[in-house]
């Protein structure tokens, strides 16, 4: 099969001296999947994808067009290189113009793909017999699944920039059912290598959750002090994260904005405690992400011109205060700025933060904690209203002590807002959203304990 790289300058070979970026991604993962106490499935699959991005130069201005598969042959590449340019030829002017990122090559742009294995997840596997049978000896039920993948991903422009990058990243989620299924609990892990995962303490965990939803106490909807745990934080805060464009805010669509063109740069938005960042080389290897940009069309925040672009730390909120939006270059000429593009990685910190949920749960006196949430929405743009149930476990916190559980709730809340009513917040940690951890997978949260949190109605959810 022909490598990555004799894809990409195969491909720009073929453009002759047409501007292109080409992006190809080598993936490789295995996963377990398991449900009633019982290994369903298992496999082991790799794939390569491949996006050629042509740019169409024309008087004062460019246009571009993307044309994506997998290919195997030189014949294909070049297949994929003259639909591109004949689609960029037809395409519309496009409005996020600009010269193509120079630079040079990686010192391991040669090397091949990385690649993952059995061996990945050999150790989940295991601990699952133990986990599997006790739970069949004690009428407890586990579903759920793990899975480790690395991409490698190549970039080259017709600029001369040749970049790669190695992305490992693991992915575990395990709900106990008991009581003939009545009671729920999850957990979720996120890091880029499984192998030390301790899968009988999760279980423990587990237990340790439908234990707590043994006694029931009902609790009308309403507004609470909440915990958040740091998946529900996770969750909520990319959310937050992903509505935090520039280009958004300027045409006045988005929380961000604050009419005529302006947006709420510099403003405060949250307590001076609160500051959300990302980082590729960040402080935790599991959180550590690409340095550089790739992108295969253009969106609110990214633009194909821009491949190739250096990431850097950034500050989206420092001190409570709206520093960055997420923009291209052009956006953020347009608007007098430095471009930042977005960043595959998200940590919020509270200064002042300290203990784990249980030190919190032991400050709190009276309120609810919500483990998780699901099916989240954004509902209202302007205000980044945002929808979406809480499952597996809601408790009920009286005195400082977990009594019991009280079932699900609709919740409608603002991350925007929650930030601003932060009552204490405990040590930031890696964590996993359950909602978006499809998508988003290194994210660091502390758990948050949220004053009028709004439960807005009640949910037949487990």
């Amino acid at each position: 099969m022909i490598s990555p790289q004799e894809i990409i300058e195969r491909a720009l070979e073929c453009a002759g001296r047409a501007d292109l970026a080409v992006v190809a991604n080598h993936s490789s993962q295995v996963h377990l999947r398991w449900a009633a106490n019982s290994l369903t499935t298992n496999g082991h699959m790799t794939s390569r994808d491949v996006d050629v991005v042509a740019f169409d130069r024309r008087a004062g201005a460019a246009a571009t067009a993307t044309v994506s598969g997998q290919v195997r042959t030189a014949a294909e590449v070049d297949d994929l290189v003259r639909r591109a340019s004949r689609a960029a030829s037809q395409a519309k002017d496009s409005e996020d113009n600009m010269p193509l990122v120079g630079g040079s090559s990686d010192a391991d742009w040669g090397d091949s793909p990385a690649e993952t294995g059995a061996a990945a997840l050999a150790d989940v596997a295991a601990g699952l017999g133990s986990v599997f049978q006790r739970g069949a000896a004690t009428g407890v039920e586990h579903f759920g699944y793990a899975e480790h993948d690395i991409t490698t991903t190549y970039l080259g422009t017709s600029s001369g920039l040749r970049r790669r990058y190695v992305q490992p990243q693991g992915r575990l989620e395990g709900t106990a059912k008991g009581a003939a299924r009545t009671r729920s609990a999850w957990a979720g892990i996120a890091d880029t290598d499984l192998a030390s995962t301790d899968v009988e303490a999760i279980d423990e965990r587990l237990r340790a959750s439908l234990d707590r939803q043994a006694t029931l106490i009902s609790r009308a909807p309403g507004r609470y002090p909440v915990l958040l745990m740091p998946s529900a934080v996770a969750d909520l805060m990319i959310e937050l994260y992903w509505a935090a464009d520039l280009r958004s805010a300027t045409e006045g669509r988005s929380v961000f904005a604050s009419g005529g063109g302006r947006t709420r740069i510099g403003e405060d938005l949250a307590a001076r405690s609160v500051t959300l960042s990302s980082e590729p080389l960040d402080r935790d290897p599991s959180m550590r992400c690409a340095d550089f940009e790739t992108c295969a069309a253009p969106g609110a925040a990214t633009s194909p011109f821009d491949n190739g672009l250096p990431l850097g730390a950034t500050s989206w909120l420092e001190e409570g205060k709206l520093k960055h939006l997420m923009s291209t270059r052009q956006t953020a000429e347009r608007a007098g700025l430095s471009a930042t593009p977005g960043i595959d990685n998200l940590r919020l910190a509270y200064a002042g933060g300290a203990g784990s949920p249980e030190d919190l749960i032991a400050r709190m006196g009276d309120g609810l904690v919500v483990t998780c949430l699901w099916y989240n929405r954004v509902v209202d743009p302007q205000t980044l209203l945002v929808t979406g149930l809480t499952r597996d476990g809601v408790y009920v916190v009286e005195g400082g002590e977990i009594v019991g559980s009280c079932g699900n709730f609709r919740f409608n809340e603002s991350p925007v807002s929650i930030l601003g009513r932060i009552v204490d917040a405990g040590s930031t940690v890696r964590t996993l959203a359950r909602e978006m951890g499809d998508y988003f997978n290194r994210a660091a949260m502390p758990p948050l304990l949220v004053d009028g949190f709004n439960m807005s109605t009640a949910s037949e959810a487990l």
